[in-house]
């Protein structure tokens, strides 16, 4: 439970939990619950919100996608992941999901796929194609992109049997 100043209005503390980063309508809910706001109280402030423009999780999830995209290549499974912990709502996050293609999925999975193995250059080639498939499956990226940027990588044919 937060602890609330006596005589903040529920707006005055969304607008301050709203201060250092950007939140979900979901978020601001569950704060404003746990600083003991009335439920029409906190229904009405993130009304207010949207109203002004502060609480718009179609708005989050882009921004959401933009910056993660921007610092580092991430699966959409992955960037659906973190979304979903966020509270963010399926319908939402298909709708923000659509403006990555394949093409921006699969140049993620490739500079991803050079990281990884890059770092395990002290791998024998075999074992390096396959700990570095593997990691890829397992932060999100398709099965087929993930041999196919082993292929164009090592400039050769790629077995299926490397699960």
């Amino acid at each position: 439970m937060k602890k609330v100043k006596s005589g903040v209005s529920p707006i005055d503390a969304a607008l301050k939990f709203l201060t250092p980063k950007a939140r979900t309508i979901r978020e601001i809910e569950d704060y404003l619950d746990d600083c003991q706001y009335s439920e029409y109280d906190v229904y009405a402030t993130v009304e207010r919100l949207k109203e002004l423009g502060y609480a718009d999780d179609l708005r989050y999830a882009h921004d959401f996608i933009d910056s993660r995209l921007a610092t580092k290549p991430v699966s959409k499974q992955k960037l659906r992941e973190q979304l979903i912990s966020h509270s963010v709502s399926r319908d939402i996050i298909n709708e923000a999901l659509a403006n990555i293609t394949p093409e921006t999925e699969y140049a993620n999975a490739l500079a991803t796929a050079k990281k990884y193995f890059h770092q395990l250059s002290d791998l024998p080639h075999d074992e390096r194609i396959r700990r570095t498939v593997k990691r890829l499956v397992s932060h999100g990226y398709d099965y087929s992109d993930a041999k196919l940027c082993m292929e164009e990588l090592c400039d050769e044919r790629i077995d299926d049997e490397l699960e």
